[in-house]
């Protein structure tokens, strides 16, 4: 299973996102810090969730962080998201 796949269903087991992308933008960064040959470094995600009812920007990034797990979040160099109720 990809890193990709390993996001995704992390997030929709944990979340229950009525949306979710997860977008593999590693070959932008390519010779920047971080940049591993093969990709799946760098990420974005657009997620949309009633889980997030309430809850603050930073609340919501680690809902994320905790649905992905320390083992996975270690292997990703960079991670930005789009949070929304």
């Amino acid at each position: 299973m990809t890193r990709t796949e390993q996001i995704e269903a992390r997030l929709r087991d944990a979340l229950a996102p009525r949306e979710l992308t997860v977008r593999d933008d590693s070959e932008a960064h390519r010779g920047h810090a971080g940049f591993q040959e093969g990709g799946e470094s760098h990420f974005h995600v657009i997620i949309r969730s009633d889980a997030f009812a309430g809850e603050s920007r930073i609340a919501r990034h680690r809902m994320v962080h905790k649905a992905l797990g320390p083992e996975l979040v270690a292997k990703i160099h960079a991670l930005s998201m789009k949070l929304s109720e």
